[in-house]
């Protein structure tokens, strides 16, 4: 019997609820799938739950992952399982059996409310493991205030067995005589999430862990965090004092095969002590003095640099190359640092605080999972997956993603999620919709004759907002304001249980209007206007005072004028809900096909992968072949053979049914709205139409290429080469590269300066990996690498470390003293470089020059105007939001991958490509999407027919109709306004943004109330 013909189920496993368990619940819940979400915790966020802020934009983490918690918690085809284990799968890829393990949580949470009340008379304490241990808890608990499920548990590990809890629980949800269970799932495919841990420092004496002023990174975090031990004051465990100077030692159970045993590296630590030492200079009342410890600085992710250089150069963090051997305790609480520079020099240094930057080691689960499951793991005890298939195990229909096969930061374990969601579920697609459920809304409330009645809900954020401005204040500002009826304050109004308390207040004081004021519309709104709908309201009737990322982000150092200006923005908010009216979309066919652009890797994976989904896959390609900058390289990282990868690839896109692919062609003109797009195709030769295509999301995938170095010679001599020609020279002419004595290999050539201030990422590993094969084929070679920092980041470092044993020799150099190329009269190159260790000039006459050569984004401009989606200043494609949206775009419907977003190596690519097939499947895998709602609407008696809104539309939608006047579709129109603007006789409203609506937010503004007030 075929695959084909085996039975295939409709539902999937996810083991782990982190934020890439999430993510992978989210996509196939999405698409069509049934998801059961099994965590060993009580709760699901996983580590991002206990971080402060996230890096490179230092967004609220919580901010940024509850709207996800409250989503996956809702969401009618997700169901989490907490307090549960996978023990054991039974069965194939498309059918299996899973056999579960359910601990005792003795709380119901069907029944339990999260009301509370059996956790303030439970008269137990317990070690908070939340808060790493840094404050306590009650033996009856919930781990975080935003926590999904919102439901309280019983450490019976601590219980006393006093029974309080359950006399007071009015639910009756306490079960004291809960057993373990055995529950049974059947499922098509398993995706394995369970995340990783942090190292723990007490293996080694040597950090003096065991004093209280020496925390690692994720307890600083909670120190940070306005939930934690301290509320957001930053201060030390010893004392309660607040630190006047503290270090930051990296690499702490990471790089180190001797105290550690771990050889990896961790990939994040030195960019969250970046972001700790900037955070913490923002929590302290007086200078902080911050100083990284680190051996290279690893800040190889997308505006990581940028970053890099904003805490050094403006925010005055120290940053010191050392390795600090050990930690000596000192009086007063204060801890002694001796360290050498690399000249030598020996400094002794006293701090406040010391935080232990910790790697990431599996998950304690992973081994056990393996075990179960047959699986197999890498040296390092991760799950092993290969480059070519980035998210697949060694056993077929089970999947990884995120930390626990390898670490990584949350981006690309966004991404990995993503990506394990669509191979897990392309086998999958004939049970698509099989076993899902449909959600029942109730019917939305006439409000039309009533005055309007608004509830205003204000979120304290942490200390994002209640940190600056005065939040009580505000409050209280807020009740006197016209036609409001209810006000409160929140801690987070984004969290599970305001979000039900939301519902149950506009049910019960018969709110029509509702207005939030908390962070940014951007990436909350949907949130709230999904919540009120699920009480009744059109999503419309609500409105967003944005009172942290336009006011107490720009003003925190001045709370009164913040306070000040939170109220303006409130009581604009609520000038304007007055008038806001419901509004009503229309249903619009989806469009079954995703359209691809660009056929190098990253688009002949996404093509590929749309069509195992079952969809359409319509694939341009400017050139007249497929395939990319991949034809240029020989292995992976691993060892993978790339031109027999690439040969495959190209044969099952090229023979796939549902693959159509278009060369030498580009993209003319593109219109309409997620779900149902228009593409005109022209040939790029001839200039002819090449077709027009109708497709309901599409991916862009241009690639990049290889700067073209102006200098060290290059161009003008053979022997000074770029990664690539020395690829080619291997496969072509191998006896140019082997005949070489002395080879230089030149470091962050045309990257990381001021014209791209960004690292390229695959520089070093491509670097490490050509240097072994040369001194293995002719160990004799003098082989000189000549770097800033070594970015071997994750398993990488394996290659590093073999480098350095194979006798590689690193010298490492300053920006401001670069490698300098000289030719002797005899036309000798030589290269002279100043070495750190010795502090003199080394000259070496190399027979060859490798250089690392940035790597850019294709010119792409035109192209990118069409789709209108953004770049950064260095061409890249710009996605939705740096954490948690990294394959999106703001505008719906439109994804991305590959080179063209930020430099990757080509596992990376191929899990970014993967990643946006699963986002554009969540798209066009409905037969139906709602659209319109805040769109421009014509008043025909206004009407004067100047075309002025015809010409001026960037989407080309009004046009002439019969009746004599504007016609704009509402399925149709984007809602930018362009029109309404233009228009000479005003004769276009964009709804949700009437005349009537802003003018009364823009009187608000200028109010002044009157001196009794």
């Amino acid at each position: 019997m075929t695959l084909a013909e085996k039975r295939k189920l409709g539902s999937v496993l996810v083991v782990g609820a982190g934020v890439a368990g999430i993510q992978a619940s989210l996509d196939m819940a999405n698409s069509g799938f049934y998801v059961h979400l099994v965590d060993r915790s009580p709760s699901v966020g996983g580590i991002m739950a206990q971080l402060d802020k996230t890096f490179p934009t230092n967004d609220c983490a919580m901010c940024v992952i509850s709207p996800f918690l409250v989503e996956v918690g809702r969401h009618l085809n997700i169901h989490v399982i907490p307090c549960s284990e996978l023990e054991r799968l039974d069965g194939e890829k498309g059918d299996f059996k899973a056999t579960i393990v359910n601990h005792p949580r003795y709380i119901d949470t069907e029944k339990c409310t999260g009301c509370g009340q059996c956790r303030q008379v439970c008269p137990v304490v317990a070690i908070n493991e939340f808060n790493c241990g840094l404050d306590l808890r009650k033996a009856t608990y919930i781990p975080y205030p935003q926590a999904v499920p919102l439901a309280y548990a019983i450490d019976r590990n601590a219980c006393i067995g006093c029974g309080m809890c359950e006399k007071v629980c009015l639910a009756g949800a306490v079960t004291y005589d809960d057993k373990t269970k055995i529950t049974e799932l059947e499922v098509g495919s398993v995706i394995l999430a369970p995340g990783g841990e942090m190292y723990d420092p007490k293996e080694a004496d040597s950090w003096s862990y065991s004093h209280p002023n020496v925390v690692t990174s994720l307890e600083f975090e909670r120190i940070l965090s306005a939930s934690g031990p301290y509320r957001g004051h930053l201060m030390r465990p010893y004392d309660r004092e607040e630190p006047e100077k503290i270090a930051w030692l990296q690499c702490v159970g990471s790089r180190d095969i001797n105290r550690a045993k771990n050889s990896h590296c961790s990939s994040v630590c030195c960019m969250y002590a970046i972001k700790q030492t900037m955070i913490a200079k923002e929590h302290s009342a007086h200078e902080l003095d911050t100083a990284i410890f680190y051996m290279d600085m690893r800040t190889y992710g997308k505006d990581f640099d940028k970053y890099y250089s904003r805490a050094k150069e403006e925010r005055g963090v120290r940053f010191i190359r050392s390795r600090v051997h050990s930690i000596e305790p000192v009086e007063n609480g204060n801890l002694r640092l001796r360290y050498v520079k690399e000249s030598g020099e020996s400094v002794e240094e006293i701090f406040n605080m010391v935080v232990l930057s910790v790697g990431f080691k599996p998950s304690s689960g992973v081994e056990t999972i393996a075990k179960k499951l047959g699986l197999t793991l890498n040296e390092q005890h991760f799950f092993r997956t290969g480059d070519i298939r980035p998210v697949a195990t060694s056993r077929d229909g089970v999947y990884v993603c995120g930390v626990s096969h390898g670490p990584k930061d949350i981006p690309q374990s966004v991404m990995e999620a993503s990506a394990a969601a669509s191979v897990a579920t392309s086998d999958l697609s004939s049970a698509r919709w099989s076993a899902t459920r449909t959600p029942q809304l109730p019917p939305e409330t006439d409000f039309s004759k009533m005055v309007p009645r608004i509830g205003v809900f204000v979120c304290n954020c942490g200390i994002n907002i209640g940190g600056v401005a005065d939040v009580p204040a505000i409050r209280e500002y807020a009740k006197t304001l016209p036609h409001v009826v209810h006000v409160e304050d929140n801690l987070f109004t984004c969290s599970q249980d305001t979000q039900e308390r939301m519902k149950q207040v506009i049910r019960e004081k018969n709110i029509n209007r509702v207005v939030v004021a908390s962070c940014s519309p951007r990436t909350h709104e949907p949130l709230f206007q999904e919540t009120i709908r699920e009480a009744g309201l059109n999503k419309y009737l609500f409105e967003m005072a944005n009172i942290r990322d336009q006011n107490t982000w720009v003003h925190k150092n001045n709370p009164d004028l913040a306070t000040a200006k939170a109220k303006d923005l409130v009581r604009m908010a609520v000038a304007k809900a007055e008038y806001i009216e419901p509004l009503h979309q229309v249903k619009l066919d989806v469009k079954p096909a995703v359209l691809i652009v660009g056929g190098g890797v990253a688009g002949m994976e996404a093509a590929l992968g749309a069509a195992e989904q079952g969809f359409q896959a319509y694939l341009v390609e400017k050139t007249d072949t497929l395939g990319g900058m991949a034809h240029q390289l020989r292995k992976t990282w691993q060892g993978e053979d790339i031109p027999a990868y690439l040969e495959r690839l190209i044969k099952d896109v090229t023979n796939h049914s549902k693959i159509q692919i278009f060369l030498n062609t580009k993209p003319v003109h593109f219109t309409g709205t997620i779900g149902s797009f228009t593409t005109t195709l022209n040939d790029i030769h001839t200039g002819n139409p090449n077709g027009i295509i109708e497709h309901g999301a599409a991916i862009l995938a241009t690639g990049g290429r290889e700067y073209r170095p102006e200098g060290y010679q290059y161009g003008n001599r053979p022997d000074v080469m770029t990664h690539l020609d020395l690829d080619q020279a291997m496969k072509d002419t191998p006896a140019t590269v082997m005949n070489a004595d002395t080879i230089v290999f030149i470091q962050c050539v045309g990257s990381r300066n001021s014209d791209r201030p960004y690292c390229s990422r695959v520089c070093c590993t491509h670097t490490l990996k050509n240097a072994i094969e040369l001194k293995k084929i002719k160990p004799g070679m003098n082989i000189f690498v000549m770097y800033r920092d070594v970015r071997s980041y994750g398993f990488r470092e394996s290659l590093y470390q073999e480098a350095r044993a194979l006798g590689v020799h690193f010298i490492r150099f300053d920006p401001e003293n670069p490698p300098q190329m000289n030719i002797a009269e005899n036309n000798i190159l030589t290269i002279t470089v100043t070495d750190h260790i010795l502090q003199r000039p080394i000259v070496i006459s190399p027979d060859l020059v490798v250089l690392a050569a940035a790597v850019l984004p294709n010119e792409n401009k035109e192209l990118f105007e069409l789709f209108k989606v953004p770049v950064n200043a260095e061409g890249f494609l710009v996605e939705a939001h740096a954490k948690l949206r990294p394959v999106d775009f703001g505008s719906e419907g439109l994804f991305l991958a590959g080179l063209a977003h930020y430099p990757k190596s080509i596992d990376e690519s191929i899990a970014q490509a993967r990643a946006a097939v699963s986002r554009a499947v969540t798209i066009v895998s409905k037969d139906g999407i709602m659209v319109g709602g805040v769109v421009a609407a014509v008043n025909p008696d206004r009407c004067a027919v100047c075309c002025t809104c015809v010409r001026a539309c960037p989407y080309g939608i009004p046009f002439i109709g019969n009746e004599g006047h504007a016609v704009i579709q509402q399925a149709e129109c984007h809602g930018c306004g362009v029109c309404v603007s233009e228009c000479p006789g005003k004769a276009i409203t964009l709804q949700h943004f009437t005349d009537q609506q802003l003018i009364a937010k823009t009187r608000a503004l200028f109010y002044q109330p009157a001196m009794n007030e």
